[in-house]
């Protein structure tokens, strides 16, 4: 079947003779690629695969020293590796190394092998624990409310929640933590910021990560469509046909006019100011648009001579 160790290597796609920090690099960043949560639905079920084989092969080359000779790290003794050379580089200095991986780390694990396939090839072996493997556990949201003037010049925001921390002799304490986000001008409801391994810590778990999610405060005039604001306004029709000037404040605080004089605002008319909007958060210096839409008030009674003045004006109009 060969040497299980080549196969954790291959997994975190890094040469046999690798060190310790090349191993965490490898690990670090290949977790960040394959975590379930940056994969859309169809591909997720593959990157929770690849997610859960990449831990467990960090976690088989995180082991004591006793362990990883009995996968054929020993040195110069009878458990080694009886092949001769293909594990050369892996052999007398890799135990020395394994405190430097988790120098936290003191338990022993005993492993045994399984098999699974992968892709189309064969069973290939793969360590599990007598114990409880390794998980992480989904992350753990907090929402960070903004109002439209804050997501539209930008802002510091302070958040503040309290964790789960494992002591030294396995009791479970409460920390609160206090980070600062720095809001950028044009952030969107629903955009995440992750902080990594700050959730929850559970025996024999990874910590969770804490995801604080933006959302946006009803605003009492504008309502934002993507980068637009919608503004709606409503009009007498006397006004809508005649003309009509009317101001109103721009998020950023300043004042607007608007003139409509030679323009008939009629039912569905919308008014598109350009570069009025909220501010593109990847391309800096634009801005999306203002839109204006406009309810007209009818009159709900005429009379008899307002009627007739009415059709006597509109019968000449095209």
């Amino acid at each position: 079947m060969g040497n299980p160790v080549d196969f954790y290597f291959k997994v975190l796609e890094i040469p046999k003779d690798s060190s310790p920090q090349e191993i965490r690099a490898a690990y670090r960043a290949l977790v960040k690629k394959w975590h379930p949560d940056k994969h859309p639905a169809s591909s997720k079920p593959q990157a929770e695969a690849k997610f859960k084989a990449i831990t467990q092969a960090y976690e088989a080359l995180n082991v004591q020293e006793d362990s990883r000779a009995k996968l054929g790290f020993g040195g110069g003794g009878g458990g080694g590796n009886k092949g001769g050379g293909s594990n050369r580089g892996l052999e007398a200095a890799r135990p020395h190394r394994s405190q430097e991986l988790f120098p936290q780390s003191g338990s022993r694990r005993d492993f045994k092998d399984v098999y699974y396939s992968i892709g189309g090839g064969g069973p290939v072996p793969r360590p599990t624990f007598s114990g409880s493997a390794r998980r992480k556990p989904p992350p753990v949201e907090h929402k960070l409310e903004c109002t439209l003037e804050e997501l539209f010049r930008g802002c510091k925001k302070e958040v503040k929640f309290t964790r789960d921390i494992v002591t030294k002799n396995g009791l479970i304490t409460h920390q609160e933590e206090r980070h600062t986000i720095k809001v950028k001008p044009g952030w969107k409801k629903g955009t995440k910021i992750t902080f990594e391994g700050m959730g929850d810590q559970r025996q024999g778990c990874v910590p969770a990560d804490v995801v604080i999610l933006i959302s946006e405060r009803k605003h009492p005039i504008f309502k934002r469509v993507g980068n637009d604001l919608v503004l709606k306004v409503e009009v007498p029709l006397v006004n809508a046909l005649t003309g009509w000037t009317f101001s109103f404040p721009l998020v950023s605080g300043e004042k607007m006019s608007c003139s409509f004089h030679d323009e008939i605002i009629h039912p569905g008319y919308e008014k598109v100011i350009k570069g009025q909007g909220m501010p593109l958060v990847h391309e800096k210096g634009f801005r999306g648009d203002l839109r204006i839409k406009f309810h007209i008030i009818f009159p709900t009674k005429l009379s008899d001579d307002q009627r007739s003045s009415i059709v006597e004006l509109l019968n000449d109009c095209t």
